[in-house]
């Protein structure tokens, strides 16, 4: 059986949009936009950062950055530091507020994920997943 490409776009846009508002919903409860939590999300991969390291982990520049990082401040998530090696910079990183609130972006992922695809068998996973590849290249490229 040949699947209708429209029809798998249409359905992975439809995806896309749901979880979206799901995830701008759960956000929002915590007082937190998507711009914000993926701030906090790099801070908790990769640790302190200088401000133009978070700014390219982030693909945007260091003017939306630093307001980014100074809404965060102000709710008390990060804080900057001045970097040990080179007095020019700044460093951001996350306070214990902002530590707990990654590990509820954590938890809060782990949960979603389990009731929604908790129940597809392993190999309907696999396949999506790489169509999914497939498509964030096509998006990317």
């Amino acid at each position: 059986m040949h699947g209708d490409p429209v029809e798998a776009f249409d359905k992975a846009f439809e995806l896309a949009a749901r979880l979206a508002e799901a995830m701008r919903q759960a956000l929002a409860e915590r007082g937190l936009t998507a711009s914000r939590a993926e701030v906090i999300y790099v801070l908790a991969r990769e640790g302190e950062l200088v401000q133009r390291a978070l700014a390219e982990a982030l693909r945007c520049t260091p003017r939306h950055v630093t307001g980014l990082v100074d809404q965060l401040e102000e709710a008390g998530l990060v804080q900057r530091r001045p970097h040990p090696r080179d007095r020019r910079a700044t460093s951001v990183a996350l306070t214990a507020g902002g530590a707990a609130t990654a590990r509820w972006m954590a938890e809060s992922r782990h949960t979603a994920a389990r009731a929604l695809l908790g129940d597809v068998p392993g190999d309907d996973l696999a396949a999506f997943v790489r169509v999914a590849d497939v498509l964030l290249g096509g998006v990317t490229a």
